[in-house]
């Protein structure tokens, strides 16, 4: 999986050595980050980044999933992570998902990379429909959505899990 390079960041698969780095931007990130995904917490360790680093691979050599993390073109920090995942081959769609650290938050970073992986979405991997889901009540990644073109659809009632209970989402749509 190439890197893709777009409005001064670089999205590309997560590597071991980006661990630390990952650990550091979890831990602070646990009261912005952490509210909205559950495996964002105080105790996220080293282990944990290179557990989801080997998922990430394995994800990708099933065509299952397309994750990135985002980093600045500038400095090479890791700004956060997105991925277009739950891909559904037959009907070609899938689940865009995005989070960015707690200090590069408010720098349209969630927004840029929206738009950096709608092209590889809708042109590499030939996709027809992408969807992002938010959690009722997180309005930042709700901002985003719609800065980014998704239309709104519904409310699904119990569509996502988090922090081990069944929450409500807000379900977007892109096409091409």
């Amino acid at each position: 999986m190439q890197p893709l390079l777009s409005q001064g960041l670089v999205l590309r698969a997560f590597c071991d050595g980006d661990a630390q780095e990952f650990v550091h931007a979890a831990r602070e990130s646990v009261h912005t980050v952490g509210r909205w995904m559950s495996w964002c917490t105080p105790a996220f360790a080293e282990r944990d980044a290179l557990n989801w680093f080997e998922e990430c691979r394995s994800s990708l050599a099933a065509q299952n999933a397309h994750e990135f993390g985002v980093f600045s073109q500038e400095t090479g920090r890791l700004l956060g992570g997105a991925g277009l995942n739950t891909i559904n081959h037959q009907n070609l769609l899938c689940n865009l998902g995005y989070w960015v650290r707690e200090s590069a938050q408010g720098q349209g970073v969630a927004s840029r990379t929206v738009q950096a992986l709608l092209p590889y979405a809708f042109g590499t991997l030939k996709l027809q429909r992408v969807e992002i889901v938010v959690a009722q009540g997180n309005l930042p990644s709700e901002a985003v959505a719609r800065r980014s073109g998704a239309e709104f659809e519904c409310i699904a009632k119990n569509r996502l899990q988090l922090h081990g209970k069944a929450v409500s989402a807000l379900v977007f749509s892109i096409t091409p």
